[in-house]
């Protein structure tokens, strides 16, 4: 398939009814009030995102675009000054047990082991007993950290810390998985690898995923789409379908689609920048 042909869509429209997306997104708006300037910052404005059910989404935009506000918002931590989030049809109020999220800073307890962390959102669903840590093992397991099962989090590497907060979200079963930056304190060759294994476990279960980056490769070689967004104020400006096959390895970025893509989404954060620069400095 010719590059150009995937490439050309600029906007996708709400397609179908509310049932058939997993996660619709109507008309957002997430504001923060501003204590200290006065007035309301406009985090998110006026939103539309339909996601399907088993499909991985990534987001990617320049610092302060509202990429993890729209994230947080689906999450129900964040309450929308206007519109709506739906999952299955049903309006988000708040947090909910269909919805896990894994952050940047791993969010791990450090005087709970490798085991123990895994077990803690079990343990908030009430599981008990020996079903509790067969769960909480297979998950370990699943993310590569078999024999690290009692370490605490201060013994391991940035890598293997994340690989913990994965396990533990996927421990609980959801339907969801929110993950906030969660490679962007890591050096970039683990980025590299933990991109591909988070791809290797998304295979086995193919849990919608949403998943916030700065980085344009990490973007496009993870998604089934891209949102990319813009900000002044926080928006989305372009959702773009990747037909890369899968599964994926390094060398798809080494392809000639990927890098038409990487092209194409440079343009857009590229064109989106000169028309804010121009906005406050008008040429003339």
């Amino acid at each position: 398939m010719d590059a150009r042909t995937v490439l050309e869509p600029a906007m996708e429209p709400h397609h179908g009814s509310v049932a058939a997306s997993h996660i619709r997104v109507e008309d957002l708006t997430v504001s923060y009030e501003n204590p200290k300037a006065g007035g309301t910052f406009i985090a998110v404005s006026s939103a539309n995102l339909d996601i399907a059910r088993g499909t991985f989404v990534t987001m990617v935009g320049p610092s302060g675009c509202g990429k993890s506000s729209l994230l947080l918002a689906i999450a129900g931590l964040v309450q929308p000054a206007s519109g709506s989030v739906l999952v299955n049809g049903k309006p988000v109020s708040g947090p909910g047990r269909d919805r896990a999220v894994v952050f940047q800073d791993f969010a791990l307890m450090p005087w709970r082991t490798v085991l123990d962390n895994v077990r803690f959102g079990l343990e908030l669903q009430r599981w008990s007993g020996e079903d509790l840590t067969v769960r909480a093992k297979r998950f370990v397991e699943l993310v590569g950290l078999k024999g690290f099962e009692h370490y605490h989090p201060h013994q391991l590497s940035g890598g293997m810390r994340q690989r913990v907060g994965i396990a533990r979200a996927l421990a609980v079963d959801p339907e969801i998985l929110l993950l906030d930056e969660p490679f962007g304190s890591l050096d970039a060759q683990t980025r590299d690898e933990m991109g591909s294994e988070l791809l290797t476990i998304w295979e086995q279960n193919k849990k919608t995923a949403v998943f916030v980056t700065h980085g344009i490769d990490e973007a496009i070689f993870l998604a089934d789409r891209i949102v990319v967004m813009a900000k002044n104020p926080g928006r989305i400006t372009e959702i773009i379908p990747v037909d890369l096959p899968r599964p994926r390895t390094i060398e798809t970025m080494d392809s000639k689609l990927f890098i038409e893509y990487r092209r194409h989404i440079r343009e857009c954060l590229m064109r989106e920048a000169r028309d804010a620069r121009d906005v406050i400095a008008p040429r003339g």
